[in-house]
């Protein structure tokens, strides 16, 4: 089996003092406020837990202790030398560190959401649809056919990510898996031309991945989570584009749906715990299916794939279409906060941007 890696994308530029200092900036930030979400898993040696049960544990994936509490006692004792009073014991030493009962109040919350920030998508409309833009502690999804710009999205958000923004959002790195062989670094260039950013640098500040198949996908989440924790703070943003391209291939018909559809279901749920747990948005593309189920009626052109798990999984969901010349046309088609509307904005050379009239 192949070995998940995440590697640098070449930038084939040098003599670039200028872009290394830039490059390094991310990681002298001052990262008091995400402390909060970076419980480090060592503190349990504190309590009483063994240092090579911690390194088993960080093996597996969970470096903090908000991972450990997300991660359900069944795959823990898949662990080796893992048994059921260990893990008592290891959770018993989460409450000594987290200190509360797993509830709090509504303003708590409130006060919480505070660090939640949003990631500009390079068009001022396409911002307001979202309500600022991309959120992060949440999954955001964008589905259409074939050229209505969800790579091209993918490419801006790489940009904009690392662009200081409203309420102290100071900008940070960028981690892409890409599914599709569709990720194309020169294409960076333009826009980050556009924004007025030096070019190697925005290169350097993009980590990305190539996943070969939908099990090669899941193992690279492991080396996300290990990368996040190891730069705290420093990264924002995680790209998967496409999230069920690989799924479509390695399973087919309805015999093997179930198994298909539980194997999304669990890379969802650790995508939504790896932006909790790190505080990093998730933005992912999908592709559409042609839905004739109907009797008697005009078929849906624009189901986006993988089903209700996909449909429950995602916290914004948007659909994209084409539109006369290089517009396009962006609907919320789900979310807990938004309501629907739609939205023009068009695919320039400089990435997304409001369409000119």
């Amino acid at each position: 089996m192949e070995v998940a890696t995440i590697e640098k994308i070449e930038t084939n530029t040098v003599n670039s003092s200028e872009a290394s200092t830039e490059a390094e900036s991310f990681e002298n930030l001052d990262l008091e406020e995400e402390e909060v979400f970076f419980q480090d898993i060592d503190l349990l040696v504190e309590h009483g837990i063994a240092e090579e049960d911690i390194k088993a544990l960080k093996q597996m994936g969970i470096n903090t202790i908000k991972g450990l509490q997300m991660t359900v006692r069944k795959n823990l004792l898949s662990i080796k030398g893992f048994n059921d009073t260990k893990i008592d014991k290891i959770k018993e030493a989460c409450c000594k560190v987290v200190l509360n009962t797993g509830f709090m109040t509504a303003l708590e919350v409130c006060d919480q959401r505070k660090q939640v920030f949003k990631l500009p998508t390079g068009s001022a409309n396409l911002d307001k649809l979202l309500g600022g833009g991309i959120e992060s502690m949440s999954i955001t999804e964008v589905f259409g056919e074939f050229r209505t710009g969800k790579t091209q999205l993918s490419h801006t958000l790489c940009v904009t990510a690392q662009m200081p923004g409203e309420k102290g959002y100071i900008g940070g790195k960028v981690m892409f898996i890409d599914t599709e062989h569709t990720f194309r670094p020169e294409r960076l260039r333009p826009i980050a031309e556009r924004f007025n950013l030096n070019q190697t640098a925005v290169l350097e500040n993009i980590l990305y991945a190539r996943a070969y198949n939908s099990e090669h996908q899941f193992e690279l989440l492991n080396n996300v989570a290990a990368k996040f924790h190891e730069e705290a703070g420093i990264f924002k943003l995680l790209i998967i584009d496409s999230i069920m391209a690989l799924f479509r291939v390695d399973f087919n018909g309805r015999g093997e749906m179930a198994n298909r559809q539980q194997k999304l279901g669990q890379m969802m749920s650790r995508l939504q715990k790896i932006s909790e747990e790190y505080n990093v948005a998730v933005f992912v593309t999908n592709q559409i299916t042609s839905d004739f189920t109907l009797i008697n009626a005009e078929p849906d052109l624009m189901k986006p794939v993988g089903g209700n798990v996909l449909a429950h999984s995602s916290t914004t969901r948007l659909c994209l279409k084409k539109g006369k010349g290089n517009k396009r046309v962006a609907r919320i088609y789900d979310s807990p906060d938004l309501e629907e509307d739609e939205v023009s904005y068009a695919i320039t050379s400089g990435g997304i941007d409001d369409p000119k009239d």
